[in-house]
């Protein structure tokens, strides 16, 4: 069975995090989104909120399932069973970064990283800008799933 670490914070998830769990769907057996928690990070929505925001938006998908975790992704790859990290790219920026992350993963374990590039159409969605957006009384909707709602 092929399984797949999708990790983040997930604050919140976007059409973009969307598109790629979709898209891991058809490549792996299972894909769980692990939403990460790091106690010095300010987050907008709640650990609950963005937990039930991902399980609403797949709620008719049995390969996804959603955790959350504390830690090093690989650890939690060791414990699940999984054998890859699935990661977006949006840019040659996310490239960069994603890319030393994920020679380290493999240097410390086993973990293969499979990088699939977002949609065109989602490229330039981030959290951070949703967050923006909806901090200054926006229109969020249409940057992120209908689960997310507030």
């Amino acid at each position: 069975m092929k399984k797949a670490i999708f990790p983040g914070s997930f604050d919140p998830i976007t059409n973009g995090h969307f598109d790629i769990i979709k898209r891991g769907i058809s490549l792996f057996d299972e894909v769980i989104v692990a939403i990460g928690i790091n106690a010095e990070k300010k987050y907008m929505f709640s650990l609950e909120d963005r937990k039930r925001f991902i399980e609403e938006a797949f709620k008719d998908e049995p390969k996804v399932k959603v955790i959350t975790y504390e830690g090093l992704t690989i650890d939690l790859c060791q414990k699940e069973n999984a054998q890859f990290i699935l990661r977006g790219l949006r840019n040659p920026a996310d490239f960069e970064f994603e890319k030393a992350i994920a020679h380290t993963n493999r240097r410390l374990s086993k973990i293969e990283t499979v990088f699939l590039l977002t949609a065109a159409k989602t490229s330039y969605i981030s959290s951070s800008i949703v967050r923006d957006v909806i901090r200054n009384g926006g229109d969020y909707t249409v940057l992120v799933p209908d689960s997310v709602r507030i």
